[in-house]
């Protein structure tokens, strides 16, 4: 296919994909027929290299998707029995009463992420061990259960609360694995799946003069414990932005196991939380395939997934393979794929060694996060970063230090796009885009990034100056996506710089072409 039958378009930077989901749901691109696009396209192993690569470029995200990508940079944090255990994986016994975090303070782990420029975050509601960070109604290991605020705290009330008043989005992690519910009898107890009616009422419960809004789901006995625990979590604490799944199995004997109810508890979620991204074992996010924060030199939003059973789905190819998402990875997961789909990375990384607060370790260095960034959110990924709270309930004093001085190493690496202001043109049929600034200017840095919203396009572009011996290649890109973050060994010095395309699946469309050159 030529660069002219191509038709690269550029288009001005958009407002508003960095917008409330609410507006970008209304700019999400339609057909002419005003259907909106499929974020998902069925592929058979008779499908044809180029037949596999046409489907990929009609493949969309949906208004849901564009909004978590442009949030670039997000938390988690890590806190429950852990903290004070000293343990990464709870054994589920644990005494309630070991919670006791005394000083307590969710505004001050608001503070901090917002000065340390992040957009959501995520709270470990629930984590292997089972224990719950709010008095919910269908477990006693939780909050209620701890002399702490003589059984009145609720961390996750106090952790929306802040969140919102300080701008950020909540977002809700939800353990599947349980070990307390295991030691019980309803984690892998072999229950068969049935019509489960959610939520359940318990004796005395607070809602039964409510007449609460009821779904009848398939589940296992522990199936339905998470529909209930999540209904509790999706009703009582406000909009949730995010639900964030990992794909864990208790530490049980091999020959006992919980196939998850994917299918059920995505179908609550959606009902409850429409707007709710779910990650990373969910329909929107996929993780990346490393607890690093990194993501492959070329990220592909759209990858093969398969069916994994019960309304899951997951990777055609091995989740840590070096290519997701190419013309070769495509056909090489023709055979086991069924769908190619916008299932965009994640890269969840710990800001400490550890995922829980544990005192003898100190958190990473300004380079070491930086480095992480340029791979993550300059890679067309999102960045979720675990600051875990301490014994104190508070986010340790040198963590707190270290989120201000990398949002500023950031703010210096990409302080202001030279573009603004300057001659861009943009020639459709060359696959151009050109900036012409009034004199040379230094440049060590570009960032580009697609309209997402008309799919994930352009395989192989160069990025030119014009220098007294005409045009000369700077830099070479095969992938863009969202965003996509450059550094250059070097300034280099220009008055016309290009964005050249030479490889598409269909016409591109530029969101972004900026040029910087970083204060460090």
């Amino acid at each position: 296919m030529t660069v002219s039958r191509r038709l690269f378009m550029a288009a001005a930077v958009a407002t508003a994909l960095a917008a409330s989901s609410t507006s970008l749901a209304t700019a999400v691109a339609r057909r002419p027929d005003g259907a909106k696009p499929p974020h998902r396209i069925r592929i058979n192993p008779a499908d044809t290299p180029d037949t596999l690569v046409a489907k990929a470029s009609r493949v969309r995200p949906t208004a849901r998707q564009i909004a978590w990508q442009k949030l670039e940079q997000t938390a988690f944090l890590h806190f429950g029995v852990n903290t004070f255990t000293g343990l990464e994986w709870g054994t589920g016994d644990e005494d309630p009463d070991v919670f006791q975090p005394t000083q307590l303070d969710t505004d001050q782990w608001a503070r901090a992420l917002r000065d340390g420029g992040f957009k959501l975050a995520i709270l470990t509601v629930k984590h292997h061990d089972g224990f719950v960070l709010y008095p919910s109604r269908y477990t006693t290991h939780t909050v209620a259960s701890s002399s702490w605020r003589a059984g009145k705290g609720d961390v996750l009330r106090s952790f929306t609360d802040s969140l919102r008043r300080y701008g950020i989005r909540v977002g809700v992690y939800m353990s599947p694995a349980d070990e307390n519910q295991y030691l019980d009898g309803v984690y892998a107890n072999g229950s068969t799946r049935s019509p489960r009616t959610i939520p359940a009422l318990v004796p005395g419960d607070d809602r039964s003069g409510t007449a609460p809004r009821t779904f009848t789901l398939d589940a296992t006995d522990y199936g339905a414990h998470m529909l209930n625990q999540l209904y509790e979590v999706l009703t009582e604490y406000g909009p949730v932005d995010e639900v964030w799944f990992d794909g864990a199995q208790g530490r049980i004997p091999p020959e006992k196991v919980e196939t998850y109810d994917w299918d059920s508890w995505y179908t609550l979620i959606r009902a409850l939380a429409p707007d709710a991204t779910m990650a990373v074992r969910g329909p929107d996010v996929r993780w990346v395939g490393n607890e690093g924060g990194l993501a492959r030199e070329n990220e592909w939003s759209v990858v093969p997934v398969k069916d994994s059973g019960n309304g899951s789905i997951d990777y055609a190819l091995k989740y840590d393979a070096p290519d997701q998402g190419s013309r070769e990875a495509l056909a090489e997961a023709r055979s086991v794929a069924q769908y190619l789909q916008w299932w965009p990375a994640e890269c969840d990384v710990s800001i400490r060694p550890g995922w829980f607060y544990h005192e003898d370790e100190q958190p990473k260095g300004v380079e070491q996060l930086t480095d992480i960034w340029f791979r993550s959110v300059g890679r067309n990924s999102v960045l979720l970063l675990n600051i875990p709270p301490d014994r104190r309930g508070l986010l340790p004093d040198a963590d707190v230090a270290r989120l201000r001085e990398f949002r500023e190493r950031i703010r210096r690496e990409l302080p202001r796009d030279l573009t603004r202001g300057a001659r861009t043109r943009h020639d459709r049929g060359a696959g151009t885009v050109t900036v012409e600034f009034g004199r040379a200017r230094e440049i060590d840095r570009i960032r580009l990034a697609e309209d997402i919203r008309y799919g994930q396009q352009l395989e192989h572009a160069v990025i030119e100056a014009h220098t007294g011996d005409g045009w000369r290649t700077v830099t070479e890109v095969d992938t863009a996506g969202a965003s996509r973050v450059l550094t250059l060994a070097a300034p280099v010095t220009a008055r016309r710089w290009r964005l050249r395309v030479t490889r598409s699946r269909d016409t591109v469309r530029i969101a972004e072409f900026g040029l910087y050159r970083s204060e460090v």
